[in-house]
């Protein structure tokens, strides 16, 4: 009895009905490296460091002073530009060009008093290359170097020097020599149009989350909080937006509070106001015994991205 050999169309018939069987497994590979992939890109909160409220009676002989830019942080991981929320920053290829294969932590910044230029260029799905050219990346720490505060910055300014980039700045340190002079130089920057002062302890390691060794001093306070009404104008606001009303989580044991923001509005966001659900800045000088702000200001909505 000979044996029996395939012919070369029962062979290839054979192949597609192993193909057919395999195509569900390489369509569920398929889709979970596409999963995979997306979750890369979206990638997670870097590991920041953050600010806590300039109180006074801090020790300014160990700390470091700056201006408090008014931009969107920016924290480079050595390859690509991330937002505190961890999102990839589409930014035209030569803003980035020849950048360190190293941690750069600062402030994508377009000048004093235009974060909404900044933040919309920051916010593209595609980099608009004119906007862009009016953009600074403010540089103040190196999170990977593993040394000392001081230390960061001696190592930081040859690195900017090294990229020849008039886009890319090392942030201005000097040291405070006492708390009037800080409170004039707070005054100072703010009449210019900055936003305020950041106060960095000498001695720290960079380190994520919140600490007294990063400081941020302003002539107010802000805070955000989520619009749940529109209250209708009078007079001359007749007819359109009075104030919103808004509603701050629950603190200290207190439950959520809501209350009328009317002051700051522009005559076009009363006629077409933040929606419903939105979430807004505001800024304020203190709090009530009940813990409501005073004299509260509305500055502007919060963007869906998180920045």
């Amino acid at each position: 009895m000979s044996e029996f050999t395939p012919s070369k169309t029962q062979t290839v018939a054979r192949s597609e009905q192993h193909l057919l069987r395999l195509l569900p497994l390489l369509l569920s590979l398929a889709g979970l490296m596409t999963s995979v992939t997306l979750a890369s890109a979206a990638g997670s909160a870097p590991p920041l460091m953050l600010a806590k409220v300039y109180q006074p009676g801090v020790a300014l002989a160990d700390y470091w002073v700056s201006e408090k830019f008014d931009g969107v942080r920016g924290y480079w991981d050595g390859r690509q530009l991330l937002t505190r929320g961890g999102q990839r920053i589409a930014v035209p290829d030569w803003f980035v060009a020849n950048w360190p294969a190293t941690a750069m932590d600062g402030e994508l910044w377009a000048g004093r008093g235009q974060f909404q230029k900044a933040l919309s260029t920051v916010a593209q799905q595609s980099p608009d290359d004119v906007a862009w050219r009016g953009m600074r990346f403010m540089v103040f720490d190196l999170p990977a170097h593993g040394g000392r505060f001081t230390e960061r910055l001696d190592a930081l300014k040859p690195l900017v020097e090294e990229l020849k980039q008039p886009w890319v700045s090392v942030v201005a340190q000097s040291r405070p020599t006492g708390s009037q002079a800080l409170q004039q130089l707070l005054s100072q920057t703010v009449a210019d149009g900055g936003e305020g002062l950041m106060l960095h302890r000498g001695a720290s390691l960079y380190a994520s989350g919140r600490s007294d060794d990063l400081l941020k001093l302003k002539t107010h306070e802000d805070s955000e909080a989520r619009v749940v009404g529109h209250e209708p104008g009078q007079g001359k606001y007749a007819g359109q937006l009075g104030a919103l009303l808004v509603e701050v989580p629950g603190a200290k044991g207190r439950p959520a509070q809501r209350f009328k923001l009317g002051a700051g509005l522009s005559d076009e966001q009363r006629r077409q106001p933040p929606p419903i659900g939105s979430v807004v800045t505001y800024r304020f000088r203190g709090t009530t015994g009940s813990g409501l702000p005073r004299f509260a200001t509305f500055l502007r909505v919060r963007e869906a991205v998180e920045f």
